[in-house]
């Protein structure tokens, strides 16, 4: 039996205990808000990336000395265990269990509102053990034994994502594909004047503006049977048949810049008396202030998807009829383009953003590449993007394509707000975009939206002299091109799709 594998021994050990409990435990670190809501403020407020280890198939002597270190530590301790269920779908359920230190029950409390409850009877399939009081920070992953430790952080969303971390490796080892996106079902009049109804996922780092798009209502026309059905935020199960297993009951959203005019839907459950905050500005006598960042930029909460308007009672996503990679940039990248198969393939693999304060705030707005835009991704990641490319070639009737929340032309270019993002995705489910071939790129760019008369004016070409422009096509494709080419196993088709 490997060090991860032994059964975990604690002082005292409190099992069962309910929301509203965890909550009473959790008093001393609350500040209740005006509208009766929980508020906490961490001592780390990102995530610990720098600090993670994915265990191989042996562990380091260091990494074993940790571990029984810690083990040693916890036998004088009183724990608080919370067992949830993760995915609702009978044949993709997954028991998380999840350790955490007395002292900090306001991180039980948050993970027990986020999913569902426990349902499954016998040993764990990932089991998480929080230790925020440990002196060196850092986050033990071991997939063999589904055992996470996370040590010297009492950030909630380390938790979260060591649970959603290891359900995804599962899934992979099912033959499903863990992604890190958002998925919702487009219910809207086409071209023709049908009620069609798709499924999107939305894939994004943190701060692209995955939430606020997966959560928006697109301005449709309810009273003649339009409208959205958010079906999850964070992360889905794929399967081969492009059906995708939700996993989490509730949300974590993030809470910078959240206003009732551009996020109406994630505003109301922000302000619900149920939500959890963390790390955002609080007065004493309880006001909410979402754009006070003295804190951090990285506020977060807890918000119930039945908070939620144009939520329903299920988190799967019957079928994925589109896929869209979110991206933030401010050069010739336009604001929607269609792909082929192999180049939505190729920008899976790029996973092309910035950064943001939720990752490594040191590096915020650099830009960066994560495969999937999922910095979770357990084993070999081209084999990621090969799966998804077998994926796509066996739904052919799944699209893909590659949005940009940024702005085009640099500073002297246009912004791209998030009436013309959600007003392209209602276009995409309508069918409502002519297209054409952009020469420089081989990919699908609009030749016209018809709701949109103006949208020329997010063409990046006319920001750019021929010659800037051609130099800047020539470098990022030059950049693609060589992040793809690090990847030895990965499918030679995805590779050549950046032309």
């Amino acid at each position: 039996m490997g060090v991860f594998s032994k059964p975990l021994k604690a002082r005292k050990i409190q099992r069962g205990l309910s929301g509203h409990q965890l909550r009473e435990f959790a008093k001393k670190d609350e500040l209740t808000t005006v509208y009766g809501s929980a508020s906490y403020t961490t001592e780390i407020r990102s995530r610990s990336a720098k600090f993670t280890e994915i265990i191989g198939d042996e562990p380091t002597s260091q990494q074993v000395k940790t571990i029984e270190d810690v083990q040693r530590y916890l036998r004088d301790k009183t724990l608080i265990c919370v067992d949830r269920t993760m995915c609702e779908h009978p044949g993709h359920r997954m028991h998380c269990r999840t350790y955490v230190t007395e002292p900090f029950a306001r991180i039980a409390y948050m993970w027990h509102e986020t999913l569902f409850g426990h349902s499954i009877e016998g040993a764990p399939d990932i089991t998480v053990i929080v230790v925020p009081e440990w002196e060196e920070r850092k986050v033990l992953v071991d997939p063999d034994s589904g055992t996470t430790y996370v040590l010297g952080t009492d950030y909630f969303g380390e938790v979260k994502k060591s649970n959603l971390r290891m359900a995804m490796w599962i899934a992979k080892k099912r033959g499903a594909l863990g992604l890190h996106a958002g998925s919702k079902i487009i219910r809207v009049h086409d071209v023709d004047g049908r009620l069609v109804e798709k499924g999107a996922i939305m894939f994004g780092l943190s701060g692209t503006g995955k939430t606020t798009l997966t959560c928006h209502h697109h301005r449709l026309d309810v009273e003649k049977g339009e409208g959205v059905v958010i079906r999850q935020d964070d992360v889905v199960l794929m399967q081969p048949d492009m059906y995708c297993t939700g996993t989490e009951d509730n949300f974590y959203i993030k809470t910078e810049g959240l206003e009732p005019e551009g996020q109406p839907v994630l505003y109301a459950a922000a302000i619900s008396p149920r939500a959890i905050l963390e790390n955002v500005a609080v007065q004493e006598a309880g006001t909410v202030d979402f754009m006070d960042y003295q804190l951090t930029s990285n506020g977060r909460c807890v918000v119930y998807r039945s908070d939620i308007r144009y939520t329903d009672d299920e988190i799967d996503l019957p079928r994925c009829h589109f896929v869209i990679f979110i991206t933030r940039r401010n050069d010739v990248v336009p604001p929607i383009v269609r792909l082929s198969a192999e180049q939505g393939a190729a920008f899976f693999m790029l996973g092309e953003s910035i950064e943001t304060s939720a990752g490594d705030p040191t590096q915020a707005g650099k830009s960066i590449r994560v495969v999937g835009t999922n910095p979770f991704i357990v084993g070999p990641e081209e084999e990621e993007g090969n799966t998804f490319l077998l994926f796509l070639r066996s739904n052919p009737e799944t699209q893909c394509f590659l949005m940009n929340t940024g702005r085009v032309g640099e500073r002297q270019g246009e912004d791209i707000s998030i009436w013309l993002s959600t007003e392209i995705i209602r276009q995409i489910a309508r069918g409502g975009i002519e297209w054409e071939v952009d020469e420089d790129w081989g990919y699908m760019v609009p030749r016209e939206i018809d709701t949109i008369p103006d949208y020329a004016k997010w063409d990046p070409r006319q920001y750019y002299t021929p010659e800037r422009y051609r130099e800047l096509t020539k470098s990022l494709k030059y950049e693609r091109r060589a992040w793809l080419q690090k990847f030895k196993g990965l499918d030679k088709r995805i590779v050549k799709a950046i032309g």
